[in-house]
């Protein structure tokens, strides 16, 4: 299952990625949660060079790619839990101590799931059950999770790991099965922010199909074990041309199209943030 990219902290959000074992947390997104500072680099500038720099201290931190708000990816210092704590001696903040309190059990979740994975999945659909998503909806996006994560894992076996040919890959299955890619299926569902999960906003139908598409290609890849991309793409397109003629008979079954505007977008678009996956 692909890690939380964000947690919330008193209604803040705070960056975080999974690196050598452990969480790293974003350094400016914490201190501009305990500070309230407008400028929360110049904060953080002043105090590296303050409490690290200027004592030739070596540094703490380190330089890992985060999503910004514009959706790309920019290198931003970041730090596990136990760095953090040393950081936030250095602020002068009513909100230090609770909030060591809550870094400290974010990391230790993390060590939970990783010893019993099903904490996770229950977290997670507690997190969608929390969005008003249905039961049945939410055991087949779990479902689908796993399935996709066998589907990457398959693919770094074959020496696969830019995001883009994850993606092209992806995209591959996707025009397969429904005869659209990923962006173009956003498009048709209206969502136009890049945080927003297309399989977040499927319906049923269109989550079983798109396993069906990602399990047929994890099983051809580990049967015929392709040794280059070339190879790869071409087992993604056949993977998902199963789950295609599987839908299309669906649909003349049904007499209707699988492939939906339907999206779980909020009536009030402040009210529920997109969960990130």
């Amino acid at each position: 299952m692909k890690q939380d990219k964000i947690v919330v902290f008193e209604s803040k959000k705070i960056r975080r990625i999974w690196y050598s074992e452990e969480w790293y947390f974003s350094v400016v997104d914490i201190i501009e949660v305990l500070t309230d500072s407008p400028t929360p680099r110049q904060y953080w500038g002043k105090l590296k060079r303050r409490e690290f720099v200027a004592l030739e201290l070596s540094p703490i931190w380190v330089q890992l790619k985060l999503e910004s708000v514009d959706g790309k990816k920019y290198v931003t210092d970041c730090a596990n839990a136990k760095s953090m704590f040393r950081i936030i001696q250095s602020i002068p903040s009513p909100k230090a101590e609770p909030f060591k309190k809550w870094l400290a059990q974010v990391g230790y979740e993390r060590v939970q799931e990783i010893e019993n994975p099903e904490l996770a999945q229950e977290r997670m659909k507690h997190l969608y059950e929390q969005k008003g998503y249905p039961k049945d909806w939410i055991d087949k996006r779990i479902r689908g999770i796993a399935i996709r994560q066998n589907l990457t894992d398959e693919w770094k076996e074959r020496g696969i790991e830019s995001e883009r040919d994850y993606s092209i890959l992806t995209a591959e299955i996707s025009k397969a099965t429904f005869g659209i890619t990923p962006s173009e299926y956003k498009d048709l569902k209206s969502l136009t922010k890049k945080n927003q999960n297309l399989r977040d906003h499927m319906t049923d139908l269109e989550l079983i199909f798109t396993m069906l598409g990602e399990k047929v290609t994890t099983e051809i890849s580990k049967n015929e074990k392709p040794d280059n991309f070339s190879k790869s793409k071409k087992v993604a397109k056949r993977g998902g041309s199963v789950a295609g003629k599987a839908r299309k008979e669906t649909e003349r079954e049904l007499g209707k199209s699988i492939i939906s505007k339907e999206n779980f977008l909020p009536k009030n678009p402040d009210s529920i943030e997109d969960y990130k996956s």
